[in-house]
């Protein structure tokens, strides 16, 4: 009736609120109608660990859905986006909504169907490759997507900061053999290991380092660098594969030798088994640095991944083979992804650190959400210590004090490795304990589940285990699971019939993979029995001060370091946190060490005793600053590049939507169907021909009459009568190509006439226009790919890269739309229909199949 959705909020909350009290017995806070509001206002709602964020979400995706143009909710797995699809669907439901789920096994019916409905919940990865698949399509009938209304993003700084250097790529297999990876890889083992510096480094120090070794390591930038001596060594050892007559490894021609040689020492230096990546059935594997979980399928871009396997090939694993290489089809930034909302908006408990972030590239604002009830969590100071050894003696002592106390802890580590030689040292002591990471996903949620039971120990690498609260006392519900399991009253439900919300009869639960249903009565006696328990326990577990919560490093990003403090103290419930450092840290080493190390000599540091220092604190906060500031600008940076190819891709898209929907814009105010634009094209081209050859503004007698009869021939398919009646003598420009056009147009339309029913041809000729767009625009991506590899040395000329690549990459754009126009004339004008007994046919020729493109992200 003309109401705004912004008239409409207080009634459609109030709406939601009751729905959510009568299908789920769960209203929401006042907190929560604000975070809805902040949401709807197309913000970032910043609310701590246990205060129900995935209620929130209800209140914005309903009030939007209003509008009938779809709300996409976007979490960070699947799991968790049926989970919530199913649990706040009943919400939805209940007022009348429909809800779909994309999940990754879905075929595209099935996602036609999941992104019809209301409200989509999905991954960032599905809805990302949903976007780019749909833009490969050649009907508009089998697109998924129907827009880019409103997106509500789950963990929104796990995925628009920590993520958003991962561009999604679509691609297909490339021509090149991996032999080439492994030749270079049994070269470095030759070659010595020079300094290892922490950032920049001044012209006449840079003079004393070129004499260490044969390459120099940057740990702070994550580069590799060959000295002299090691580029000597290099082009010694690989003559046979520099081009013949070339000047050294530097010379343009050896250009992809040298991008091995560096991947492969960037391979050896910088990316360690176990830290970065771990092989897994004979794959290397990359660990996501964030979470600490294992991300199969992904790999690292540009060669990197290749050499590492080369790496594992000739050392530890000689079962890892090396992938092809691939080459990108279509790719898109999670950045210019989510920017195409119309409206966006994000929850998470920590994003108030990057701020800064969320306002310059995704205009977002963040508001900090009160609790429901206030914090009771008490911050301890951090305690620094002079190495690692004296720091892992302190955690273990903190752990055995706590446990004594009956206290759970919670022990983050920042990599499998230093959670092994934890668990280790832990073993040593006789402490039990549990430990959580990449190796044992499977388990997450369970583990994490009941890390709050009295006494209880638990190892989590990173934020493993995030979106599953950790109940003081113990989870009931996960103990009721897995007693159901041990007495095999619980049925395995066959695929096709999984359900995760119960009903009158049976109860459903998710399990390792699988989905099981257990009968009410029998749950409800089981669960009861573990209610009671864990309410006991609960109340004594506060009693005794609630979760411990020890982190042994800061990470790169305090974002992280305040999601693992948030584990503790949710819902008003009291916790304490440590920190506990040392200068031997990777932050400490690479990023504060000099000034650090200055402090604790002044303070006085013997070995064993800590220091505890408000000093040290904030200079260990200066150190992440300047660690976050320098991952801000790499962000920047490459999404500044991405917005050039961002514009390039959208003119693209737009282009083939356009022959989908068979309304072609020839400029502003022109709109004509695909048969208009092919005339459109041929007739610009005939003018662009004869101006090139007989051009106005010279001499006739400099005109090349023949060869324009030539290239006129050869773009329009003219047989010897056609080119009979190009008689350009004595006639102008203008007259010659009105002539050209004449007969070219007489070609066209008896191919029309012959078919008696265009509309088949035109149909041909929409796919043909769509396939020559296709494999330029991926030989494009090609190019832009190798540009940006090389742009970056323009830096040492004095000129700055972006501008650079800007102006080369708009002239590889140009030149690609002018062959996309040229292809298309010369190949339908030579299209000719067959004509056979059963009438006139037009042959489709489609070029030959491809394997099916991988999805990868780098």
């Amino acid at each position: 009736q003309g109401e705004t959705l912004d008239d409409l909020l207080p009634d459609a909350f109030a709406v939601v609120r009751e729905a959510g009290r009568r299908a789920l017995n769960m209203r929401h806070f006042d907190v929560q109608l604000i975070g809805g509001m902040v949401l709807h206002r197309g913000r970032i709602a910043e609310m701590k660990t246990g205060e129900g964020k995935t209620l929130v979400a209800t209140l914005p995706a309903y009030l939007n859905a209003l509008a009938g143009k779809g709300v996409h909710v976007v979490t960070v797995n699947d799991y968790l986006a049926r989970r919530d699809s199913e649990w706040m669907g009943r919400i939805y439901r209940f007022l009348g909504m429909t809800v779909g789920v994309i999940q990754h096994d879905l075929n595209d019916a099935e996602r036609h169907v999941a992104y019809a409905c209301d409200i989509t919940y999905g991954t960032n990865n599905e809805f990302g490759f949903d976007y780019l698949r749909d833009n490969m399509k050649f009907d508009l009938a089998n697109y998924v997507q129907r827009g880019h209304h409103f997106a509500i993003v789950d963990e929104v700084d796990s995925i628009l900061i920590d993520e958003a250097r991962t561009p999604l790529i679509i691609s297909g297999p490339a021509e090149e053999a991996p032999d080439l990876y492994y030749e270079v890889d049994r070269i470095i083992p030759r070659l010595q290991k020079g300094a290892v510096t922490r950032g920049d480094v001044k012209a006449e120090e840079r003079e004393e380092l070129e004499k260490t070794g044969d390459y120099i390591v940057d740990e702070k930038h994550k580069t590799v660098t060959l000295t002299e001596s090691g580029m000597a060594k290099a082009e010694k050892m690989l003559a046979h594969r520099l081009e013949p007559g070339t000047d050294g490894l530097y010379d343009p021609a050896n250009m992809k030798v040298l991008h091995h040689i560096n991947q492969a020492l960037r391979a050896h230096s910088l990316f360690h088994l176990d830290v970065e990546y771990m092989v897994k059935d004979s794959q290397v594997v990359i660990v996501d640095e964030f979470t600490g979980r294992l991300m199969p399928g992904r790999r690292w871009s540009d060669g990197l991944h290749q050499a590492v396997e080369a790496k594992e090939h000739n050392t530890n694993h000689p079962e890892v083979k090396i992938e092809r290489e691939n080459q990108t089809l279509a790719t898109v930034t999670f950045q210019n992804y989510f920017r195409k909302y119309a409206k966006l908006a994000g929850m998470t408990g920590t994003a108030d650190t990057e701020a800064q972030e969320f306002a310059s590239i995704y205009k977002l604002d963040v508001m900090v959400i009160p609790t429901n009830r206030s914090l009771r969590r008490i911050e301890e100071p951090d305690t620094v210590y002079r190495t690692e050894r004296e720091k892992y003696e302190a955690i273990v002592n903190d752990v055995i004090e706590k446990q004594k106390e009956g206290r759970p802890v919670l022990v983050g580590t920042v990599s499998i490795e230093k959670s092994e030689r934890l668990s280790k040292l832990l073993k040593l002591r006789g402490i039990r304990h549990v430990v959580l990471n990449a190796k044992f996903h499977a388990q997450e949620a369970e583990i994490v589940a009941q890390a709050g039971r009295k006494a209880t120990v638990t190892i989590a690498t990173n934020m493993a285990g995030r979106g599953t609260d950790i109940l003081l006392g113990g989870n009931p519900e996960f103990m009721a699971r897995q007693r159901t399991l041990a007495d095999e009253v619980a049925d395995r439900l066959p695929k096709g019939q999984e359900k995760f919300v119960d009903d009158a009869d049976f109860v459903y639960f998710y399990h390792l993979d699988h989905f099981y249903r257990v009968p009410r009565d029998t749950y409800e006696q089981v669960f009861g029995a573990f209610k009671r328990e864990t309410d006991a326990e609960h109340d004594e577990v506060v009693r005794l001060g609630g979760l411990h919560i020890i982190a042994t490093e800061r990470h790169e990003a305090r974002r992280i370091d305040n999601q693992l403090r948030g584990r503790a103290g949710r819902q008003g419930d009291p916790g304490s946190s440590r920190f506990y450092l040392s200068l031997e840290d990777d932050l400490m080493r690479i990023f504060g060490s000099d000034r650090i190390s200055g402090l604790m000599q002044r303070l006085g540091m013997e070995e064993g005793v800590p220091i505890e220092h408000g000093m040290v604190t904030r200079a260990i906060e200066r150190a992440q600053k300047q660690v976050e500031a320098q991952n801000f600008s790499v962000r920047k940076h490459l999404l500044e590049y991405d917005d050039v190819m961002n514009k390039q891709r959208e003119n693209i898209y737009a282009l083939r939507r356009e022959l989908l929907e068979g309304r072609i814009h020839i400029d502003e105010d022109e709109e004509v169907d695909t048969r208009g634009y092919l005339m459109a094209l041929g007739e610009g081209l005939a003018a662009a021909t004869v101006d090139n050859y007989a051009n106005k503004d010279t001499d006739p007698d400099e005109w090349d009459i023949d060869a324009l009869t030539k290239a006129l021939s050869e773009l329009f398919a003219l047989d010897e009568q056609e080119q009979e009646a190009l008689d350009f003598s004595s006639k102008t420009p203008d007259e010659m190509i009105d002539l050209v056009w004449g007969v070219a147009v007489r070609k066209y339309e008896a191919k029309e006439a012959l078919l008696g029913e265009p509309a088949i041809l035109h149909r041909v000729e929409r796919d043909i226009m769509l396939q020559i767009v296709d494999a330029q625009w991926k030989d494009h991506l090609y190019s832009l790919d190798h540009l940006k590899e090389g742009i970056g040395l323009r830096g040492y000329g004095q000129r700055d890269p972006l501008v650079e690549y800007k102006k080369e990459s708009f002239a590889l754009f140009e030149a690609m739309k002018e062959r996309i126009d040229e292809e298309i004339v010369r190949y339908l004008w030579r299209l000719m229909p067959i004509v056979g007994e059963e009438g006139p046919a037009v042959p489709v020729r489609r070029p030959p199949p491809r394997r099916p493109p991988q999805m990868t992200m780098h």
